[in-house]
């Protein structure tokens, strides 16, 4: 019988989430809902030496602005906890000495002092240090050591690790779903730590015991993972739970927009751009890091942009909705190279949704940026502007800071538009341009584009003689929709209240 597909994201929370832990996060559940399955969240919380409070919230409540909806794990509970690590050790303790006993791993009892000098000695040799099977045999662990001695320096109190026992050189060909296969020699592996001498397990053992526990059946996470994988394979092995081991696929690295290497935070602070996806605040140095939410942009655009990352369809499409992605997204389709960050193609995204989205919707957001700045406009004609300056914005912030002359009347002039629009002869043309205005009581385009149109025909004037000194006098800068868009809006009061201060100042 079929499992049923159950995939995993397991953040630590050693901080921020960074977009390339979301874009993990957003291919699991991609994953996940393309196949019908579960959607889990699990803290990784076992180094309590890089916990950084406030970071679990941060993780979950990123998760939730972003849309993905977890189906099980931390916050929402199921039949697998509990999900967080920290509240798991006394089973991970169980399956270490259950390894022990197997003889896949033993005591190691070596201090750090023991282990500075060897990989001295070895330094001094021109070599690397490996704790491996080469090594173990010289060391201070219960492979050299008798029962009795292991049991007393067990009952002694001395700390101890257990390491996993690695094959002496044996070739391992795994598959990944993305990559293919991969080829392993364990002679170059070392015997990592799975349990520590503070009682806690390594990421390694929690992570392979919990993913069989929770019923795991693809590992979808980093690349950074991949030299993981023999270990974690070998485990299974040792473990007896072949039978019932996940698929892996690991991930292509975000790179950075410029240069070599993976896009990092330092990246995001110098060019100016957030990677990470909400507002986040160090709580031990009090730094602050903006986030996508907080630079305007829509969870959906996000997602988006974090989806094509790695990935497409095969197509030329781009823009996609969340349903869209699931039904369209599969594993091989993943690149298997990096995918190089472009800060400029997150804002074209940001614009797409933008301009898809109904006036009513953006007027909303945008009447909060006017409230908080002090201002006020009824609904209706937020509305109309939304519809004139959004093709023009990546946000909404664009559209306010864009069309603040609808709601303030300008105080001053850009100089440099006065002097290359308004000249002497604007004067008299203003002039009767308000003569004209102040006649007219229907201010629609249509009436103002055939009144004001039939005018400068009639006169010779040439449109650029009339229009530019009028939009410098109406919007305070040569800038903006049309000018017949703009006294719609602005009605027939302010429009020629504007008019008049112009002439008189310019």
């Amino acid at each position: 019988m079929e499992r049923k597909v159950r995939v995993r994201f397991a953040p630590s929370p050693t901080g921020a989430l960074h977009l390339g832990g979301v874009r993990t996060a957003l291919f699991n559940y991609l994953f996940a809902r393309r196949h019908h399955g579960d959607f889990l969240l699990r803290i990784e919380d076992t180094d309590q030496t890089r916990y950084v409070p406030g970071a679990e919230q941060y993780i979950i409540d990123s998760l939730k602005w972003c849309g993905l909806h977890v189906d099980e794990g931390v916050g929402v509970g199921g039949d697998c906890g509990p999900y967080r690590q920290s509240e798991r050790k006394e089973l991970y303790r169980q399956y270490a000495l259950q390894l022990v006993g197997s003889g896949h791993a033993y005591y190691s009892f070596d201090s750090s002092e023991e282990l500075d000098r060897q990989r001295k000695e070895c330094e001094s040799r021109g070599e690397t240090f490996i704790y491996n099977a080469q090594s173990r045999r010289h060391l201070k662990n219960s492979l050299n050591l008798s029962p009795e001695e292991t049991k007393q320096l067990l009952e002694s109190g001395i700390p101890y690790v257990i390491r996993f026992k690695m094959p002496d050189c044996e070739e391992l060909l795994l598959n990944d779903i993305i990559r293919g296969e991969v080829r392993f020699n364990t002679a170059i592996l070392d015997d990592k730590v799975l349990f520590k001498s503070d009682g806690m397990p390594t990421y390694h053992l929690a992570n392979i015991v919990d993913d069989h526990l929770m019923k795991i059946t693809h590992v979808i996470r980093g690349e950074e993972w991949l030299p993981s994988l023999p270990l974690h394979v070998l485990l299974y092995r040792a473990f007896g739970w072949e039978d019932t081991m996940p698929q892996f696929a690991h991930l292509p690295l975000i790179l950075k927009p410029v240069g070599n290497g993976k896009l990092s935070k330092r990246d995001g602070n110098k060019m100016g751009f957030p990677v990470f996806p909400m507002e986040f605040t160090d709580p031990e140095t009090g730094e602050k890091w903006h986030g996508y939410k907080e630079d305007g942009y829509f969870p959906e655009a996000f997602i988006n942009m974090l989806a094509l990352l790695g990935w497409n369809d095969g197509t030329d499409k781009e823009i996609f909705t969340i349903d869209e992605l699931c039904e369209a997204f599969s594993l091989e389709r993943v690149h298997k190279a990096g995918s190089r960050f472009d800060p400029e193609k997150a804002k074209w995204f940001n614009h797409k949704y933008l301009i898809a989205k109904p006036d009513a919707e953006i007027a909303g957001l945008l009447a909060g940026i006017l409230h908080a700045n002090g201002l006020e406009c009824e609904q209706e004609k937020l509305e109309k502007i939304c519809g004139l300056m959004k093709e023009r914005a990546n946000f909404v912030s664009d559209i306010y800071n864009d069309s603040l002359f609808f709601f303030q009347t300008p105080e001053t002039y850009v100089e440099k538009d006065v002097k290359k629009y308004w000249k002497e002869e604007s004067v008299p043309v203003m002039k009767e341009l308000y003569r004209i205005l102040s006649e007219i009581d229907d201010y629609s385009f249509a009436n103002t584009d055939k009144i004001i149109s039939g005018w400068i025909n009639e006169k010779e004037l040439g449109f650029g003689k009339v229009m530019n000194p009028f939009r410098v006098a109406i919007v305070g800068a040569a800038k903006g929709p049309h000018m017949y868009d703009i006294i719609e809006i602005l009605g027939k009061e302010e429009t020629l209240k504007r008019l008049d201060k112009a002439i008189r100042t310019l």
